[in-house]
């Protein structure tokens, strides 16, 4: 049933950064009750779709959820959701605090409703600095948190954002271990807690974990900055005919490329290729001649060799490639699945696995109020008092068609 099985989780949250977080709570079995707005989440608008509001970015970030459409601007809507917090575990959310507290649902509000719930919010900055009432983004988030400065350094290029959402994947994940971690506490206090979970302040930690470097120290022993990582030569390798990621590490792992190689000797008559040290402190040069020598062969000679040498490699994929990667399909990755409203579509698994609390198969993302008359109902609504909220407009249920795609 797997290790969330019994909590309710009331998901507040929209776009990514959230729902990317109790995806994984629903995943791990939990019963997550996704609120939306009558206008809905926004990310059902992204990307090509079959039918209007169910894009591959919601459906890949919305599993495992139940939806209830709600307007929280009507008295009565949030006589609903208040309804619906008195016996949940979780609520979290991802909007500003103040914009909560204005909705009259502010952590004291809250507690004083269930004092056993977890309060976890994720926004952009902590609340007690000058950014606190700022929006953000991943894009800005990014940026102060020094990625883009990152990749103009290492590159030699004008800043820019890595192509994918990693600030708001990241910041999910840490609230997914910040979540638990009160729960747990919750075990022993029998209380709740209120947790806050930052961008900015959770994206610098990340960053500069690895970058602060001698900026640890005061007086400082450098400008900051992580060598390896700041390489020029630090990417792919460009074969006779493609490319290959390969990581030549450690002593163990330099010998044994070397001499599958032929050079061994490098070790001994070049003090730049002699140990860990040594080759960190002439990082680009020895980068440097691993591209030439990848060079002279092809990936799948190179791929061959790796793997004789124990030297860690993988190939480089591109969106379609990494659809048929051996391994991925070995696991079952990516699986072809029905859909009930959006037919055969293609998903991606969970990677953690459970030996003993295997979670059930996954519920689908769903349609924007797919189940708003079936989460009313267990909250102890009548049949007349859901039709007559769906008639004021307090709560949407789906069309029983899906509407197409304009």
């Amino acid at each position: 049933m797997g290790p969330l099985h019994g909590i309710k989780v009331i998901d507040m949250t929209a776009v990514l950064m959230g729902p990317f977080a109790s995806q994984a709570l629903g995943d791990m079995g939990a019963d997550v009750i996704k609120i939306e707005a009558p206008a809905g989440d926004l990310v059902r608008q992204i990307g090509p779709a079959r039918h209007a509001g169910m894009g591959p970015i919601y459906l890949n970030t919305n599993r495992n959820k139940r939806s209830l459409t709600l307007d929280l601007k009507q008295p009565a809507g949030l006589a609903v959701l208040k309804r619906l917090l008195l016996d949940a575990d979780v609520l979290v959310y991802n909007v500003r605090p103040n914009a909560m507290a204005r909705l009259g649902l502010g952590y004291e509000s809250v507690a004083a409703l269930n004092p056993r719930i977890v309060y976890a919010g994720l926004f952009g900055f902590g609340q007690d600095g000058p950014y606190a009432a700022r929006p953000a983004y991943d894009d800005l988030i990014q940026g102060g948190a020094t990625l883009s400065y990152l990749i103009a350094r290492a590159s030699g290029g004008p800043p820019r954002y890595v192509p994918t959402a990693m600030a708001d994947r990241i910041v999910g994940v840490t609230a997914v271990g910040g979540i638990l971690a009160s729960l747990v506490a919750r075990q022993r206090t029998g209380r709740g807690e209120r947790v806050d979970v930052p961008m900015f302040e959770t994206m610098v930690a990340f960053v500069m974990g690895d970058h602060l470097g001698g900026l640890s120290f005061e007086p400082s022993l450098d400008d900051g900055g992580y060598a390896r990582q700041l390489s020029p030569e630090r990417r792919p390798y460009r074969t006779r005919d493609g490319y290959i990621c390969a990581m030549v590490y450690n002593d163990k792992q330099w010998e044994s490329f070397l001499r599958a190689v032929g050079r061994e000797a490098l070790l001994q008559t070049d003090t730049r290729f002699a140990n860990f040290v040594n080759r960190s402190q002439h990082i680009d040069h020895v980068y440097g001649e691993l591209s030439r020598l990848f060079e002279e062969r092809s990936t799948a000679e190179w791929m061959h060799l790796l793997e004789d040498a124990d030297v860690p490699f993988l190939p480089m994929h591109d969106f379609k490639s990494v659809l048929q990667d051996p391994h991925l399909v070995a696991t079952g990755f990516f699986a072809i699945e029905q859909h009930p409203s959006e037919g055969v579509i293609r998903t991606m698994k969970m990677p953690m696995r459970w030996h003993e609390n295997t979670p059930d198969a996954v519920r689908p993302a769903p349609r924007q109020g797919e189940h708003s008359a079936e989460v009313l109902q267990e909250a102890g609504y009548s049949a007349a008092e859901i039709d007559e909220l769906i008639v004021q407009g307090v709560v949407q249920a789906a069309p029983l068609q899906p509407p197409e795609t304009p």
